[in-house]
């Protein structure tokens, strides 16, 4: 990717206050990467929504990759604070899952794009990764929870983790079943989607009764 030739240096992280150039960057790039993808997104359609020059652009973030990176980071915290795991309630957690896929279908999108782009990609292989950490810390928690009898310990717990964030985001990833659903299903709702997605994780993975 071609580098401006005026103020290459990133600045400093600073506030991202709702008026500061910087959290506008940042606003306008989440929307661009979910819309466009890594490789489709435009540092110059960012500069201009974000009513900033590409230079400026440049100047906080090294590219596009390193800018996705803390968009990525930015949105997977959100996502764990809205979502937090229990492992002893995993339908509930899919629940949240849900809910949050919903309300958010452009978090779905720029993360997958994420996955599709930087799959084989140096950026994705750092320990620093935010995906990678918290599949750890997930993890973590699930073995935690077959130790102390909260989870059928024949479950390899990265299995348990995958069908649950499978199952909980079955609609975000099939919108045109979604749209399908809505003239098809018995029960069109929301709510009835909802519904099943708890229903088949309580399936597999019963709440812990306390």
């Amino acid at each position: 990717m071609p580098r401006p030739t005026t103020d290459p240096t990133p600045e400093p992280a600073g506030p991202e206050g709702a008026d500061s150039t910087r959290a506008r960057i940042v606003t306008a790039a989440t929307d661009e990467f979910a819309r466009h993808g890594i490789a489709g997104a435009r540092v110059d359609r960012i500069a201009r929504q974000a009513r900033t020059s590409k230079e400026r652009v440049y100047a906080y973030f090294r590219g596009k990759e390193a800018l996705y990176g803390h968009i990525a980071a930015k949105e997977l915290t959100e996502l764990a604070e809205a979502t937090r795991m229990d492992p002893a309630d995993l339908p509930g957690y899919a629940g949240r899952l849900f809910d949050h896929f919903t309300a958010r279908p452009d978090h779905h999108r720029l993360i997958t794009w994420g996955r599709l782009e930087l799959a084989d990609s140096a950026v994705a292989d750092t320990g620093a990764d935010p995906t990678r950490a918290a599949i750890a810390r997930k993890l973590d928690q699930l073995r935690e929870a077959q130790q102390a009898g909260q989870l059928a310990p024949a479950w390899d717990p990265v299995d348990v983790l995958a069908l649950v964030n499978q199952i909980a985001t079955t609609w975000a990833a099939q919108p045109e079943i979604g749209a399908v659903s809505a003239e098809q299903a018995a029960d069109p709702s929301v709510a009835a989607r909802r519904a099943a997605v708890v229903d088949a994780v309580e399936h597999l993975f019963p709440r812990v009764k306390r």
